[in-house]
Order: structure tokens, then C-alpha cells, then sequence
């Protein structure tokens, strides 16, 4: 699948979050969103990166940015994850994985020679009209916030 670059079209997605909540990306029509995704809740690259983003909320919220993070885990280890860390933006429960296929974020990895399918860390920012502004693909944990906050 292609990946997305500056000036596409978002794709239109829809997940429950860590609390049940329905959000679809209209839900932020006319506010920037940044949106990134981890590999799984509670392991130390993702907490780092979703600490980050939650450090930097409230700067964001400033300046018309709101977050969100997508992992292939559950409502329940979503929930347990934003609790024990105080993550207080979206969580969303992408467990068929079509959020990150749909933005290419789905595909093939490695550790220690085994080969398996998962989410590449990647984040991007979207505009008030749905468009992506920036594109990180294969971020490092600790870059998600400063990349993000480049371009804000």
C-alpha cells in the first residue's frame, strides 16, 4: 500500500476507544489532529511515546491540535495502559488492524530473525480539513512530539 504524503486525503476511520467511546475522524473536523500509532500498550517505546504526547497535550490543545493513539490492542489493555500513565486523549482499539492498513502503517517486521506483521511506528499530522500536513514513518518514540511540534 502506498504511503501518505503532505497534501492526501486522510482515510476516514471509525474505533472504540479505551473507555467505549465511537470516534471517527469527522468527530475533529476543523481542528488539526495528530494521530500516531504504537505497537502495543504498556511496553517501553510506546510508553515513552505516549507519555511524550501527553506531556505536550496541553500545548497542542493550545494550538488547536488534539491527539490520538492507535494500537492493535483492546478496549481493556487500552484502558489499563491510559490509567496506570495518565493518558488522557483517545486510545483507539484497532484489532483488525484497518486504521494502520489504511494509512500504511501495517506490514511486515523482524526481531531476532522471526518475521511477523505489525504496526511501524508512525505518526502524522492532519489539518482542519483532513489533510496530512506530515508524514512520519518508522518515528522513534522520542521524536513523535518534537517532529509534530516543527511544523505546528
Amino acid at each position: 500500500m502506498k504511503q501518505l504524503t503532505t497534501g492526501d486525503m486522510v482515510p476516514s476511520f471509525e474505533a472504540l476507544d479505551q473507555n467505549g467511546n465511537n470516534i471517527k475522524l469527522s468527530d475533529f473536523s476543523g481542528k488539526k489532529v495528530l494521530i500516531y500509532f504504537y505497537p502495543k500498550a504498556d511496553t517501553p517505546g510506546c510508553t515513552t511515546q505516549s507519555c511524550a504526547v501527553e506531556e505536550a497535550r496541553a500545548g497542542f490543545l493550545e494550538s488547536g491540535t488534539v491527539v490520538i493513539g492507535v494500537s492493535p490492542d483492546n478496549q481493556k489493555k487500552q484502558k489499563k495502559f491510559a490509567e496506570k500513565f495518565s493518558l488522557n486523549f483517545p486510545l483507539l482499539c484497532d484489532e483488525d488492524h484497518a486504521i494502520a492498513e489504511a494509512f500504511s502503517v501495517w506490514g511486515e517486521k523482524s526481531m531476532f530473525g522471526k518475521k511477523y506483521m505489525g504496526i511501524i511506528r508512525s505518526s502524522f499530522l492532519i489539518d482542519e480539513s483532513g489533510k496530512i500536513l506530515e508524514a512520519w514513518y518508522k518515528v522513534s518514540p522520542k521524536n513523535t512530539v518534537p517532529f509534530a511540534k516543527a511544523v505546528i
